[in-house]
């Protein structure tokens, strides 16, 4: 018997909110004992996919979402509670959507690859035009998502977990909401040459590296490592040597920590960077830090920033990293200044430009709020929290009369986007760009003007 769907009200809600009921409370209990032992067995029809990836439907009043569901869909699920949220395991796709795609034994990261490439787009379209309305309370265009020009292989750069006992260490991804590992041989998603190194590597000769993250490069075909772990630095000789010995071009070591490479990163063999092509320029890229993980996306995604931003005095690039973007401005801007507060980024940075010729780029450590208000275009690829109040008071009081946002994460952004736009700011295109396909994942490139 499906307890959610018989003709009544159920007198719980996970979301916190009661309802009235004729049935008692002991029957609820025992119906949401089920939900929280993920023993209660529902037959759902999905409305939409929202951000997650998940298949939203409603059951009894009581949102439900179910991983692997696509709109349209009818499916048996199993329910659990996760986080004050009613979640679902799928069970069985009882009427398929047309947009549908059989997949198997595929990383728990591609929570979308089960739906068609041009699903997926309109999918992620959808995230960003809920975003824009739902937060950001504005109504505006958001055009057609733009595809990666790869849909398989177009990661430059991937990390493992090194798991199990020294003498069956394997590489593994975390399983999707838990901690537990999931062994990895063949990367789908990973360019060719990270998994060629994956053919060939022996975990069990990475020692006590926790964490392994290679990146390698489409314009080279070189690979560089970065092995993180908290044993002393003498422990990882033999799992750099390793790597070298598989044709790694540079092996550093990185102290774990809650965020990846907050801490200490020191080079064990080998250079600690390579050529990657972005845009129209060939720039440095390292394993330990940020650069876009689809460089062939991101050229096409700054190409466009290019044409948008014009010619102009001094352009901001804000938690511009090593300036990836901010160089692509070097030729069309008198001056180009790039600001954050990575030091490793700065420097790469700083040496790019040098190598480059570009005498008009500067590079200065510090927060947001030491952003110069003497400018006319700022370009925000922020974290994934978005900017703070305080920032978007120094933009407003800057003399910038445009603002050219790329974010990864549409809430923050549609967020962002609703206050400039109460602020005078109006908002003139919105593009998602697909740097991550078969994922619910999606960036999003916006132009505003005051």
């Amino acid at each position: 018997m499906n307890l959610f769907n018989l003709d009544v009200e159920i007198p719980f809600s996970l979301e916190g909110k009661k309802t009235p009921s004729s049935f008692s409370l002991k029957r609820s209990a025992i119906i949401l004992a089920m939900v929280l032992n993920g023993t209660l067995e529902m037959v759902l029809q999905i409305e939409k996919v929202v951000a997650g990836g998940y298949g939203l439907a409603r059951d009894a009043g009581q949102v439900v979402l179910v991983a692997g569901a696509l709109a349209g869909e009818r499916v048996r699920v199993q329910a659990t509670a996760s986080k004050g949220v009613l979640k679902a395991r799928l069970l069985e796709v009882l009427e398929a959507s047309a947009d549908r795609v059989e997949v198997h034994d595929l990383p728990p990261t591609l929570d979308l690859a089960h739906a068609e490439y041009a699903a997926q787009l309109e999918i992620k379209r959808g995230f960003v035009r809920e975003a824009l309305l739902r937060i950001g309370k504005l109504e505006g265009t958001v055009e057609p998502t733009r595809p990666s020009p790869d849909r398989w292989h177009y990661r430059s750069v991937t990390q493992y977990a090194v798991s199990g006992p020294v003498e069956q260490r394997q590489l593994a991804y975390r399983e999707r909401g838990s901690h537990r590992p999931r062994a990895v041989k063949h990367d789908p998603v990973a360019s060719d040459p990270i998994n060629a190194l994956l053919g060939k590597l022996e975990p069990g000769k990475l020692g006590n590296t926790l964490e392994l993250v290679l990146r390698s490069s489409f314009a080279t075909g070189e690979v560089v490592a970065a092995l993180i772990g908290d044993a002393p630095r003498s422990n990882y000789s033999r799992a750099a040597m390793h790597l070298a010995d598989l044709g790694v071009s540079g092996v550093s070591l990185a102290r774990a920590g809650k965020r990846r490479f907050t801490g200490k990163v020191s080079v064990l063999w080998g250079e600690p960077t390579i050529l990657e092509r972005y845009g129209n320029l060939d720039v440095s890229v390292s394993a330990s830090g940020f650069a876009q993980v689809n460089p062939k996306a991101a050229t096409e995604l700054y190409l466009e920033v290019l044409a948008w931003a014009g010619t102009g005095g001094t352009a901001l690039d804000l938690y511009g990293g090593a300036g990836a973007l901010g160089l692509q401005l070097a030729h069309s801007y008198q001056k180009v200044m790039v600001l954050d507060i990575a030091l490793e980024g700065l420097e790469r940075g700083d040496a790019d430009a040098e190598r480059l010729e570009l005498n008009n780029v500067q590079y200065h450590q510090g927060d947001a709020m030491m952003m110069p208000s003497d400018i006319d275009t700022i370009l925000l690829d922020p974290p994934r929290a978005g900017l703070d109040t305080e920032v978007l008071v120094k933009i407003q009081d800057s003399s910038a009369e445009k603002i050219i946002y790329i974010s990864c994460d549409p809430a923050t952004w549609a967020r962002d986007v609703g206050r400039l736009v109460r602020q005078g700011w109006n908002l003139k295109r919105v593009i998602p760009w697909d740097f991550y396909p078969q994922t619910s994942h999606v960036e999003v490139l916006s132009l505003l003007e005051r």
